[in-house]
């Protein structure tokens, strides 16, 4: 990182969000910070930043008359930006009104301290949070939680490559070459001599994430060439699926800033591990702050097991929601890292929900089958959604997995995105947790991906097809 940068982020360190400002203190927080624009962005159901850019001025007087219009197709638009003919949206694309959540106004430490972003939620003309945002699909589940005098706790944790710059997508991902000028082979799980040679970039994306306030805990060398992954604190699922979602951006703008690519892509390479996200989960009470997975001996509670029957049974119909994309399901693969089952065990990596060992109050359910490619705001919604029916429906678990789920004849996950739209679309429980409106925009939107990749003539069929047959 060249030194202007490293003192940019200190800066940002000392005066980022010591408080989060109200309409009447916003003008001086951005004055004193010296902001000239405002980035006003939302996550559409990719996960993708959209949204506007205000002069400051503009945006202060935009928060002050709560009036901030966006289409309301933006949440309507696929992978590549192309707005899906939906049903549930309204053709004449009406707007909508942004909601920024000033607690998460944040200087971008890459724009040279000059411009801040803000996470907006977003209502309708009467007034009701609209339900095709992600963000208010987390809400709402959040809210199911409490109607029961619950709240979750989680901790994502999720893998990502590190490749030389990418401009063909005819071309598969290059190694990244280190400062031999070999290009890194073989797999460094857990290696530390290998982090000295991406220094300079993890620094930066240290130093981002302290000044947005990124709760980074633990990073460390996956298997594959360039894998990396991060574990961040747990805490509140709104505030974990923020940072995540600052955590990609802050990290492909430090990659560029350093001439490298950084990928969350499920499986972008054939022959190496897949970029997984799991996600750790906690249920605790509000009135007293125990956590519900355990009884007061600290032994295993009912609880547990329920939600992790909830996991078993909904996590094919929510797959969609974990592996988003036809590619996600390549990283699929048995004795790869990645599960191919919904088993359940302790301290077993084979499964796809893990129970680690820990203390009684931090007993916790590890959800290994979400893909880094998944939207944090939606995967984190359908693992608490799936657990949440559980514990109502006081679900079973099967029979916990003390081997090698790879070696299991039951209970495997869906091979296709197909096949996981199929299960979504009979689903009638969904309903009881997300809005049926958004489950349909979803469903619409994933399915038109896929038609689209369907339509695609790819090189192997080029290959082996085109003159042979």
């Amino acid at each position: 990182m060249e030194k202007d940068s490293i003192d940019m982020t200190k800066t940002l360190e000392n005066t980022q969000a010591a408080e989060t400002p109200t309409r009447t203190s916003l003008p001086d927080w951005l004055n004193q910070r010296d902001i000239d624009e405002v980035e006003c962005v939302a996550a559409d159901a990719a996960g993708i930043a959209r949204g506007k850019v205000l002069p400051a001025d503009k945006f202060v007087q935009a928060v002050s008359d709560d009036h901030l219009r966006i289409a309301e197709s933006l949440f309507s638009q696929d992978v590549q930006g192309r707005t899906i003919d939906a049903g549930v949206v309204a053709v004449q694309e009406p707007d909508i009104n942004l909601q920024p959540d000033l607690s998460t106004l944040r200087v971008l430490p890459w724009r040279q301290g000059r411009v801040a972003s803000v996470i907006c939620d977003a209502r309708e003309d009467n007034g009701e949070a609209s339900d095709l945002v992600p963000r208010q699909a987390l809400r709402t589940v959040i809210e199911h939680f409490a109607a029961l005098g619950f709240k979750a706790t989680v901790a994502p944790e999720f893998e990502f490559y590190i490749a030389e710059l990418h401009s063909d997508p005819n071309l598969p991902l290059a190694r990244p070459i280190l400062s031999n000028g070999a290009r890194e082979s073989g797999q460094q799980s857990y290696g530390v001599d290998i982090l000295q040679e991406y220094a300079g970039l993890i620094d930066s994306i240290y130093a981002y994430g302290k000044a947005l306030g990124v709760n980074i805990d633990v990073l460390t060398h996956e298997a594959g060439p360039g894998q990396f992954e991060i574990n961040l604190k747990h805490g509140d699922p709104l505030a974990a699926a923020d940072q995540t979602f600052m955590f990609k951006r802050l990290a492909r703008a430090a990659a560029a800033e350093h001439g490298k690519t950084i990928t969350f892509m499920a499986k972008p390479v054939a022959d190496q591990p897949g970029n997984a996200m799991h996600i750790h989960q906690s249920v605790y009470a509000i009135e007293t702050g125990d956590n519900v997975f355990v009884d007061a001996e600290g032994r295993n509670h009912d609880n547990l097991y329920h939600y992790i029957g909830g996991l078993q049974k909904y996590i094919p119909a929510l797959l969609p929601m974990f592996a988003p994309f036809i590619n996600s399901y390549r990283r699929f693969v048995r004795n790869a890292f990645a599960p191919v089952t919904t088993h359940w065990g302790y301290e077993n990596r084979t499964v796809g929900l893990r129970i680690p060992a820990s203390e009684p109050a931090n007993r916790r359910v590890e959800n290994r089958v979400i893909g880094a490619d998944a939207n944090p705001y939606l995967a984190i919604a359908a693992t608490l959604a799936c657990g949440l029916l559980g514990m109502r429906q006081r679900l079973s678990p099967s029979r916990e997995m003390t081997g090698s789920a790879y070696a299991a004849k039951s209970l495997f996950l869906p091979e296709d995105l197909l096949s996981a739209l199929g299960n979504m679309k009979k689903c009638k429980a969904l309903g009881d947790v997300f809005s049926p409106r958004f489950l349909t925009l979803y469903w619409e939107l994933k399915y038109a991906e896929y038609k689209d990749f369907m339509a695609t003539i790819t090189p192997w069929e080029r290959e082996h097809l085109l003159t042979q047959i």
